[in-house]
């Protein structure tokens, strides 16, 4: 297997340094940051990285394969591209680098509903093999009309979001002004000029908007309104029953996303959900909550089988998604890790993570001697567990 990536870029946290170095601060603390005092935000990285691996030195060595079958079709590698909010805002363009870098690698991109491209747009980048994550409008009307601009672009995995009843209490996007209603402050603006390369591409390629949202919003509105449609718009808490609503109006794959006990597991089966993915938001949140992996153990214990059990929150590098998977979690998804890549390197930063990402995976993988993704369970010190 062939893998590349730029080799003055060997890290993650080399990504996201550089990355730092280019991004205005307040969109910078928007990706980096969590909630609160970011105590889970901090927790889902480090107890992930309590589990551990114990390798098979001299058992037959196989070759390594990164395939990962999921919803019926042949992924080249076991983890794909989170939805990120404001993608646009962080780095010019963002979404739509990354969906072209998920489609050539054979990768799944989730759409969020309130980043800054549109469904149509990414999903005749991706072919319509992309997938969409919904915030749950409060009308009903928005939910119907979005779900068949999806079917009309081809795209057949809607993921549905959990884990936003309410806006986190985010205390940088406050300070930053980013909290709803969004205000630009002096403070912003000299961020700006000390950023030329985000200047000239934010200029180049417009002022970010809600893509998607567009079709539904008033023209002419100021930053204070669009922040209250906003609010207004997602204040829609998801339930049993709107679930079951759509997933009897919905034929493609149905996933929830931001699970994280076996209680919610349980009515998501009992509901027909097709997949799960355990999340807590990135640790965006709830900061008093459980990191993802802790969540995902007795999951797994009671479910795998069952339904598809997914992962994302607190991964950022090929290391981690081998002790994800070890631990249980089918497939895992990554968010940050994508948007340093971009942020530092521009339109080649998503071929570059994944390049990365997947080369790390591998050498892994044949460090414990383990040739095929569901055979990495075998691998796990399960005393570890007991760390988290």
């Amino acid at each position: 297997m062939k893998l590349s990536y730029n080799t003055a870029y060997p890290s993650i946290e080399d990504l996201r340094s550089k990355a730092k170095q280019r991004i205005p601060k307040f969109a910078f603390e928007y990706l980096d940051g969590g909630c609160n005092e970011d105590v889970n935000l901090e927790k889902n990285t480090r107890e992930l990285r309590n589990i551990e691996l114990k390798p098979h030195y001299l058992k037959p060595f196989e070759k390594i394969r990164l395939e990962t079958a999921l919803f019926g079709h042949i992924y080249s590698a076991p983890f794909g591209i989170a939805p990120v909010g404001l993608q646009g805002l962080i780095w010019p363009q963002s979404p739509q680098i990354l969906a072209k870098a998920a489609m050539q690698a054979n990768i799944p991109f989730i759409l969020s509903t309130v980043t800054t491209a549109s469904i149509e747009e990414i999903a005749a980048i991706t072919e319509g093999k992309c997938w969409y994550q919904l915030y749950h409008p409060a009308e009903e009307h928005i939910t119907e009309d979005i779900i068949r601009r999806l079917e009309v672009a081809g795209i057949d995995v809607l993921v549905l979001l959990c884990d936003v009843p309410s806006f986190g209490f985010r205390p940088r996007d406050i300070r930053n002004g980013l909290a709803m209603p969004p205000r630009m402050t002096i403070a912003n603006m000299l961020q700006i000029v000390t950023r030329p390369d985000w200047a000239i591409q934010t200029l180049v390629n417009g002022i970010p908007q809600f893509a998607t949202m567009k079709p539904y919003m008033p023209k002419g509105m100021s930053m204070k309104q669009l922040g209250l449609f906003m609010n207004r718009t997602f204040s829609g808490r998801l339930n049993e029953e709107k679930i079951d609503r759509i997933r009897q109006r919905w034929k493609g794959k149905l996933i929830l996303k931001g699970v994280a006990t076996v209680e919610d597991t349980a009515i998501a089966h009992r509901l027909g959900v097709d997949g799960i993915i355990v999340s807590n938001h990135g640790g965006r949140q709830l900061d008093a909550g459980e990191s993802s992996v802790h969540s995902l153990i007795p999951i797994v214990e009671k479910y795998k089988g069952k339904l598809s059990i997914m992962l994302d929150s607190g991964l950022r590098s090929g290391p981690d998604v081998a002790r994800a998977l070890a631990a249980g979690a089918e497939f895992v998804f990554l968010g940050r890790s994508f948007m340093y890549g971009v942020g530092a390197l521009g339109k080649n930063g998503g071929d570059h993570t994944i390049g990365l990402i997947k080369t790390q995976l591998q050498q892994i993988m044949e460090q414990v001697n383990c040739s095929r993704i569901e055979d990495l369970p075998e691998h796990l010190v399960k005393t570890s567990l007991a760390k988290l």
